[in-house]
């Protein structure tokens, strides 16, 4: 499940194009995959997104389901300065898929002291794409293709709705 966020509380993209084009893209990336889909509990809370309260009100309406959230290396390094990090991993499982940077043993120490670490934490192999949402815009904004690094529909809406350019476009 793809969670756009609508108030993302670490990070801000200069050229963000709004909560609702973010949402049109996570609905592109996935619409050719049955398996995959896409929630708006985020965009319709109001405030800062933070996970915990995310994983929260999804354990509320599916108590029975095992989450597991996934994040790069990068990201789960930094869950010690997340809003409780212990309770997040008491209610899904860490999946963490290592980028270019910062390696799995980096990544443990940085965890070190954190209560569930390792018993919730899974590392897991992926093809390793270093790619990120800005090497996405900034490839966008050079006029480089970003074909293969993102799915073809998301692609022909980045270009369609010319995000990513100069400015900033919401909606």
């Amino acid at each position: 499940m793809l969670v756009p966020t609508r108030v993302p509380p670490h990070k801000e993209a200069p050229d963000d194009p709004g909560p609702e084009v973010r949402l049109a893209l996570c609905e592109a990336a996935v619409a050719k995959d049955a398996r995959l889909g896409v929630s708006r509990i985020e965009l319709d809370r109001p405030g800062p997104s933070y996970t915990i309260d995310t994983l929260r009100a999804i354990h509320a309406t599916s108590p029975g389901d095992e989450l597991t959230f996934i994040v790069g290396g990068d990201m789960a390094a930094s869950l010690p300065e997340w809003r409780e990090p212990e309770a997040l991993l008491d209610l899904a499982v860490l999946g963490v898929a290592e980028r270019s940077g910062i390696g799995r043993d980096e990544i443990l120490r940085s965890l070190d002291g954190l209560r569930g670490v390792p018993e919730r934490l899974r590392f897991f192999a992926m093809p390793r794409l270093d790619v990120s949402s800005t090497d996405i815009r900034d490839r966008v904004r050079a006029g480089r293709p970003i074909r293969y690094l993102v799915p073809d529909d998301v692609a022909r809406l980045i270009g369609a709705r010319a995000l990513y350019r100069t400015e900033v476009h919401r909606s």
